[in-house]
C-alpha cells in the first residue's frame, strides 16, 4: 500500500506587495536581497500588517476549493532555525489550541472520479531563497540566501494522504493550478510560485517527506522514485525512517536533508503583533460575488457552446491562457472543432515538448486564425501548416507572409501532382506491388510524394490518387 499527501504553497498575487509589508513582490531577474525591509526581515521592532488582497485571495480559493473558512484569522509563530528565516520564525497558521487555519476540508476531484480530500489551508509568509552555486545541494560547498522572496504572501494547501499513485499527484498539481490561475490568485509561471512537499510512505515504512518540488513533471518523478527507494528498502528487511529529503532534478533522485520534525519541535504560537481578526461577512459576500468562471464550468461551457467533445474541452481549460486563446479565436474563426483540434494535437504539443508555456509563446489569436484560413483556402498542406507552427509560436511570424516563399504554397495544378505520383511510383516499383495487396504501404508512397513536393500536396489527394491508380494496374 502506497500512501502520498500533498503540502502545495502557492504564490499570492498581492497586488505587487508583500504578505506583512510594502516591499515589491516582483523579484524576477531583480538583484538579490534589494527588495526588503525591517519588517520582512524580521527585525526588532518591525510591525506587521496583514495585506488584504492576501485576505480576499484566500476566501476566494477556499470557495473554489470547497472548504470552510474559519470565521476568524489567527496567525502564529512556527518556530525553527533554517539559514531562510532570518528572524528564525514564520508567520503561518496553525490547526491546534488558540490558533486555525484559514479554511477546512474541502475537496478536488480526478478524471478518473477518485476524490483527494484537503486538510485545511494555511496563510503565511514564504522564506528566502537558497541558491547553490553548482546547481546542486549536493555538490555546493556553500549556500546563497536571496531574501528578495522572504515574506511573500503564500497559501499552504494541505491534502490528506488519499493519493495512491505518482501520476494521480501530477493531475491533482495541474487541476490545482488551472483552478488558480482561474481565479488569479496566482502567476503560476513564475519560478518558484507553485511548490510541493510530497509526503510518501509504504507498507512498513515511516512516512518521508521530499522538500519543495517545483513542478507537476517533477512530483510525478520524485514520488516515483522516492516509492522505489522505501519499497526496495523494505523488502530487503531495512528500515524507512521519518525524515525530509531533497528532490535532485538533474540526477533525477532524492537525498536526505535532515530527521523530520514533529510539530512540537516547531513550538508554535499566536503571535503577539497580530492579533486575531473576525473576517466581516460583508467582506466574504463580496468575495463570493467576485467570483470567476472556474475549469469544471468553463468546460461545460465550451463544450456545449462550441461543440468539442467533452475531453478537447478539459485540455483546454487545464492552461487558462490556452482557453483564453481559443475563445479569442472563434470571434475570427467560427470552426470550432477544427480550431480547437489545432490547439490541443499542434500548438499546445510542440509547446510542451520544447520546454515552453502558452504565456512564453509569441503567437496570438491573430496568427492561429491566419493559419487556419491559409488550410481552408487550399493554400498549404497540413504538413506546411506543422512547419510553419514553430516559427510562428517562437517568432510571432504572420503565417500569410511566410507564403512569399514559393516552397511553401500548396500545390493544387492536378496534373503536376498526378507527374509526382507517378515518378514516385516508377523509382518505387517494389513498394507499388506490396501495396497492391497491402494498403498500410502506400502510405510510404504518400510520404515518398510529400519528400518530393516539399509537404506541398495534400496527402489526402495524393493517398486517393495513388490509390485509385493501384486499383487500375490489377
Amino acid at each position: 500500500m502506497v500512501k502520498i499527501g500533498l503540502e502545495v504553497h502557492v504564490h499570492l498575487n498581492t497586488l505587487n506587495t508583500k504578505l506583512f509589508c510594502a516591499c515589491s513582490t516582483d523579484y524576477a531577474g531583480r538583484d538579490p536581497n534589494t527588495l526588503t525591509c525591517p519588517v520582512c526581515l524580521g527585525l526588532p521592532g518591525a510591525t506587521p500588517v496583514l495585506n488584504e488582497k492576501a485576505l480576499r485571495m484566500a476566501i476566494m480559493t477556499a470557495y473554489a476549493l470547497n472548504m470552510k473558512l474559519s470565521p476568524i484569522v489567527v496567525f502564529s509563530r512556527k518556530h525553527y532555525f533554517y539559514p531562510d528565516m532570518a528572524k528564525n520564525y514564520q508567520i503561518s497558521q496553525y490547526d491546534g489550541p488558540g490558533s486555525m487555519a484559514i479554511a477546512y476540508g474541502g475537496h478536488l476531484k480526478l478524471s478518473n472520479g477518485k476524490v483527494v480530500r484537503l486538510r485545511r489551508m494555511n496563510i503565511e509568509e514564504d522564506p528566502a531563497k537558497s541558491i547553490y552555486p553548482t546547481g546542486s545541494i549536493m555538490t555546493s560547498k556553500y549556500t546563497l540566501l536571496d531574501y528578495n522572496r522572504s515574506g511573500i504572501g503564500l497559501l499552504e494547501i494541505v491534502t490528506e494522504p488519499d493519493l495512491e499513485e505518482p501520476k494521480e499527484a501530477r493531475e491533482f498539481l495541474e487541476r490545482l493550478r488551472s483552478i488558480l490561475e482561474h481565479l488569479g490568485v496566482c502567476n503560476c509561471d513564475l519560478e518558484g510560485s507553485l511548490r510541493a512537499d510530497c509526503n510518501v510512505s509504504v507498507e512498513g515504512g515511516e512516512r518521508v517527506e521530499v522538500k519543495n518540488v517545483g513542478s507537476a513533471r517533477d512530483v510525478e518523478q520524485a514520488i516515483a522514485y522516492e516509492i522505489a527507494r522505501q519499497k526496495a528498502a523494505v523488502s530487503q528487511g531495512l528500515s524507512v525512517s521519518r525524515e525530509t529529503r531533497h528532490w535532485d532534478s538533474e540526477r533525477k533522485v532524492t537525498v536526505p536533508l535532515r530527521l523530520k520534525e514533529s510539530e512540537e519541535d516547531y513550538r508554535y504560537f499566536p503571535d503577539p503583533e497580530l492579533p486575531p481578526y473576525r473576517i466581516p461577512q460583508e467582506l466574504i459576500e463580496e468575495v463570493k460575488s467576485q467570483m470567476p468562471e472556474l475549469p469544471e464550468s468553463r468546460a461545460k461551457r465550451l463544450s456545449y457552446t462550441y461543440g468539442i467533445s467533452d475531453y478537447i474541452a478539459q485540455v483546454l481549460v487545464s492552461d487558462k491562457r490556452l482557453a483564453d486563446l481559443f475563445e479569442q479565436c472563434s470571434t475570427d474563426y467560427n470552426d470550432y472543432r477544427k480550431l480547437a483540434n489545432l490547439l490541443v494535437n499542434d500548438f499546445l504539443r510542440w509547446i510542451k515538448e520544447n520546454g515552453l508555456t502558452v504565456s512564453q509563446c509569441k503567437a496570438k489569436s491573430v496568427h492561429i486564425v491566419d493559419l487556419l484560413k491559409l488550410l481552408d483556402q487550399g493554400k498549404i498542406t497540413i504538413k506546411i501548416a506543422k512547419d510553419i507552427l514553430p516559427k510562428m509560436i517562437t517568432e510571432g511570424v504572420m503565417p500569410s507572409s511566410l507564403l512569399e516563399q514559393s516552397d511553401l504554397i500548396a500545390i493544387k495544378n492536378m496534373q503536376y501532382i498526378e507527374d509526382i505520383i507517378n515518378q514516385v511510383m516508377n523509382e518505387n516499383p517494389d513498394a507499388v506491388n506490396k501495396a497492391k495487396s497491402d494498403p498500410k504501404v502506400i502510405n510510404f508512397l504518400v510520404g515518398m510524394v510529400m519528400k518530393k513536393s516539399k509537404k506541398r500536396i495534400d496527402p489526402k489527394t495524393a493517398y486517393t490518387m495513388i490509390e485509385e491508380k493501384l486499383r487500375k494496374s490489377q
